[in-house]
């Protein structure tokens, strides 16, 4: 049968396509299908793009990937992908792929910031990352040494970055892109739960009756869940009802029975409103033998600020009379200056009243704090007070154009489907909760509707925080790359804790830093301050997708300091940077990812990286050869004059030399030599390993020697030691060869059972431990201590309350944004995705297909807007802001339709380089930056 490739494709693809969903194909196809296979290897690997966590399989023939489609066994997507995960090959043969380190070098080949980048070897670029890692540690100490790590780094990648910054460097400047997703999310499951992570899954969306969604263009940047949505809804259409709650109407506007268009920030008076309909109107509908058994009422302040620069921060003196700071003018200051106090509006005024605020108040900010105590029922019921109908509608309608009475009956159609008996009700969101300067309250604000109604941790219940990186959970979050964190919910900040990683380690005691605060916002601010002298970009576009990106691009290019930047293709962040080193991508190495659902997933490296790129585990582990004990382990002192101890004596008393390596004591160490190579097992039979045994590239390393690969299995090492940390403690993950056998499992991993539903006796043996005669366990660990008091403040007297097994309730008020439209700067920017991109286009914007698709970043604009502006659709114009400004073309009739008022602007196209307009204020408490409100103003370009 002759076929040409063309043909060929489509048949594979039309065949593929048809057994998924199903249809019945003729075996003439199925034939032709088989024959054009001949010599392809299919094997089953996780989707490189957002935090669903599709399975796909992989045909590689040749050393070179050829085929992609959806795994009919994987659970999550049932063989089906979305437009972007049948396009996973194509991210990884651009063009202009890296291919070998690149240095900004002088005439003379020196280094020299301001020249030319020339490619050099591995060695040359390590024998520089070495220089300036030492000059930065002797200059600053280890606060000056940072990576801008990332959700999209692989479990390996992303454990050994932290082990040789936490246990080596002694820095805890590592923190992943993942802050700006979902750190909001994680702070209010510690702060409700004592726990990260979902507590349902994703079998919810077919089991429950009722899809709310607040935030959340699943159509768009969760398809796959999204048809499994519109699978429930279509199966079922009287009964099952689905919402779209959201600031400007999205292609997940269309299934919906309705839709809320509310203004920016007003989700948390949305929230607090359907609580105040349970608590004042329908009080029947309370569980309060659930509230009795499993809840506590808590509040916290509310002068928490707004996550910006504070005042006497380096980059903000002097002061000068026209109101500019520093390196920051007048316009910013107007903004920034709020972080330090600023006046009650008459909007939010009532929402304050019950935590003694009124209307005009100057409210005086200190930084965001996580404190919080118990109040008790009465309290919470006084917080909800303001929330009528009449006050939330007022503050709360986002369309000028709608109804003020259409849009209070659908906030009580809400309501009634919450609180309905017997009706089950998932609440979904991601980033219009999350990037959101109260980001953590509206997430706790979102377990109080659940659990009152003892509609949470129960199949077809509760509600849930989507992510948006493939690992964002599995590596930022489990793994613990943020600046604070140790693996399975340790924290820097916490001695035992520290301990414990320190003994498994097998570094001394002391070593580790107790200090966790620097977050991915302050290391962009401690670079422009002249802390961060070295920083390392690991898998993520931080001088793209950073808000205010003005400033940390002229900070990183003209200010003394060295960027290093790891990508698979020459973005904004590698453009930014001193040396670029070429990375392997996603199936040129092994790996493993975590979703938003607790599902871990391993796969195999594929094929060979392209050119003399290498994995970010590689580039890590060689990275550790260049520093010893002498070097790293002596005593610093920290900017809050905490002193860092010297640990080289104690490192000598467990037989590690002054000149012992990083690279002997945390990843050639004998625990890791245990793990052994064996080409005729599985899983490593038959496929590449390019960091454990080298490749027929014969690659030259840190020494400048072919690199022959480290002579065990370094993946399951990393892999079962990072593991270690969660068995056995609510946190269970299976060993390394199981999740090659299986499409991924969701932790706790117990007896070999993954866990479907968290903290309910029925399906999870950690809550049935906890609680054996009761329904539920809240068994997180942290917080579960406090004082009690009112909702303004605490009652030391009355000492401390333990709430073991509990979870809390929040008071939570509405609150301004800081930056809200003005008559100079009259409508709201939101930024986010659209389907076809994947967040700075730096992978996707390689597919011809995607590109072709949608090649440039729109202006999406009501009609009325642009008409009243003298805007044509398909114009160019000015967006600007205080911080900077972009041209982009309006766009009138496109997916996305903002009432008046509002703009949406994409941020995945650096041509149209909108995170250079955005506000870089964040949730206080979580340090997630809100991409999602600032105000702009438009005009003709």
């Amino acid at each position: 049968m002759s076929l040409s490739r063309r043909n060929f494709l489509k048949t594979s693809a039309a065949v593929a396509a048809a057994s998924a969903v199903g249809i019945t194909v003729p075996e003439e196809a199925k034939a032709a299908a088989k024959a054009g296979e001949e010599g392809w290897r299919w094997d089953k690997a996780a989707c490189r793009f957002c935090g669903t966590g599709c399975g796909i399989m992989l045909a590689t023939k040749n050393g070179k990937i050829v085929a992609v489609k959806g795994d009919p066994a994987a659970p999550v997507n049932r063989g089906l992908n979305c437009i972007k995960g049948y396009f996973n090959a194509k991210i990884m043969y651009g063009a202009d792929r890296l291919t070998e380190p690149l240095l900004r070098v002088n005439d003379k080949g020196e280094f020299d910031k301001h020249g030319k980048f020339k490619p050099v070897s591995w060695k040359r670029a390590f024998d520089e990352m070495e220089k300036h890692a030492k000059k930065a540690l002797k200059e600053s100490g280890p606060e000056g040494v940072a990576v801008f790590a990332s959700g999209q780094y692989t479990v390996m990648e992303g454990y050994a970055a932290q082990k040789m910054m936490k246990g080596g460097f002694r820095s805890n400047a590592i923190d992943p892109n993942a802050r700006h997703c979902m750190a909001s999310a994680v702070v209010g499951f510690y702060q409700t739960f004592g726990i990260d992570e979902p507590s349902g899954c994703y079998d919810d969306i077919e089991l429950t009756d009722t899809i709310i969604s607040w935030g959340s263009n699943m159509a768009e940047m969760h398809p796959i869940l999204w048809s499994r949505v519109t699978d429930r809804k279509l199966t079922d259409p009287d009964r099952v009802k689905v919402v779209n709650i959201t600031t400007y109407r999205t292609r997940s506007s269309d299934l919906a029975d309705f839709e809320i268009i509310f203004s920016p920030s007003t989700d948390l008076a949305l929230w607090n409103y359907v609580a105040h309909e349970i608590v004042y109107n329908h009080p029947e509908a309370i569980d309060w033998d659930f509230i009795k058994n499993h809840i506590e009422f808590t509040a916290g302040p509310v002068n928490i600020g707004y996550g910006m620069r504070r005042k006497g921060e380096k980059s903000l003196t002097p002061v000068r009379p026209d109101g500019s700071a520093g390196k920051y003018s007048a316009k910013e200051m107007k903004i920034i200056n709020k972080e330090m106090a600023k006046k009650v509006s008459a909007k939010e005024a009532p929402a304050l009243a019950p935590y003694g605020y009124k209307e005009g108040d100057i409210m005086k900010n200190t930084p965001g704090t996580l404190k919080h105590w118990i109040v008790g029922f009465e309290e919470y019921k006084k917080s909800l007070e303001p929330f009528t109908l009449d006050y939330v509608a007022k503050i709360a309608k986002g369309d000028p154009n709608e109804p003020l009475d259409q849009f209070k009956e659908k906030l009580k159609k809400l309501a009634a489907l919450y609180i309905e008996k017997g009706r089950k009700v998932v609440s979904f969101w991601t980033m219009g909760m999350n990037q959101h300067t109260r980001g953590t309250w509206v997430n706790t604000l979102s377990y109080n509707v659940h659990f009152m109604l003892n509609k949470q941790a129960k199949p077809g219940n509760g509600a849930f925080s989507l992510t948006g990186q493939p690992s964002a959970c599995g590596t930022a979050r489990e793994v613990g790359t943020f600046a604070h964190r140790l693996p399975a919910d340790l924290m820097v900040k916490n001695p035992k804790h520290r301990k414990i990683t320190e003994k498994k380690w097998q570094i001394p005691e002391g070593t580790l830093n107790p200090v966790g605060n620097q977050h991915i916002m302050k290391i962009h601010r401690d670079i422009e301050d002249g802390v961060v002298k070295f920083a390392w970009v690991n898998v993520c576009n931080p001088y793209q997708d950073s808000a205010n990106a003005n400033h940390w691009i002229k900070a990183a290019r003209e200010l003394d300091n060295f960027i290093v930047c790891s990508d698979g293709y020459p973005g904004i962040s590698a453009k930014v940077a001193d040396l670029i080193l070429p990375s392997a991508m996603i199936y040129e190495k092994w790996g493993a990812y975590g979703n938003a659902e607790r599902r871990t997933q391993h796969w195999r490296q594929q094929v060979l990286p392209v050119g003399h790129a290498m994995s970010d585990t590689w580039q890590w582990v060689e990275f550790s050869k260049r520093f010893t004990v002498n070097d790293l382990w002596g005593p610093y002192t920290l900017r809050n004059g905490k002193k860092l101890p010297d640990v080289r004596e104690a490192a000598k008393k467990m037989g590690y030399k002054p000149e012992t390596t990083m690279f002997e004591i945390l990843f050639a160490n004998d625990r890791a030599k245990k793990y052994k190579i064996d080409l005729n097992k599985f899983p490593q039979k038959g496929f590449d390993n390019t960091e454990c045994l080298g490749d027929s590239r014969n690659v030259k390393g840190e020494d400048g020697k072919v690199f022959k690969g480290y002579g065990f299995m370094l993946h399951e090492y990393l892999f079962e030691e990072y593991a270690w940390f969660g068995r056995g403690h609510g946190h269970d993950l299976a060993p390394f060869e199981v999740y090659h056998k299986v499409r991924g499992l969701k932790w706790p991993v117990v007896d070999g059972k993954e866990t479907a539903w968290r903290f309910n006796t029925k399906y999870d043996p950690y809550a049935k431990k906890a609680n054996p005669n009761g329904d539920f366990a809240f068994y997180g660990p942290l917080a579960k201590k406090l004082l009690q008091g009112t909702l303004t403040g605490p009652d030391k007297s009355k000492g401390k309350k333990a709430l073991k097994n509990k979870a809390k309730i929040f008071a939570r008020p509405y609150m301004d944004p800081p930056e809200m439209p003005d008559s100079t700067y009259d409508t709201w920017l939101c930024t986010g995705r659209v389907l076809e991109h994947w967040h700075s286009g730096t992978m996707t914007m390689r597919v011809p297909e995607l590109y072709r698709a949608v090649p440039e970043a729109l202006c999406y604009m009501n009609p009325k807007d642009a008409k009243a502006k003298g805007f044509k659709n398909g114009e160019l114009i000015w967006v600007e802001s205080r911080r900077g400004k972009v041209k982009a073309r309006v766009e009138t009739r496109g997916r996305n339709r903002p009432s008046q008022g509002l703009v949406f602007v994409p941020w995945f196209d650096e041509k149209v380089f909108i995170n250079k307009v955005c506000l870089d204020a964040t949730c206080p408490m979580s340090k997630q930056t809100d991409y999602k409100k600032c105000a702009v103003k438009l005009y003709k370009a």
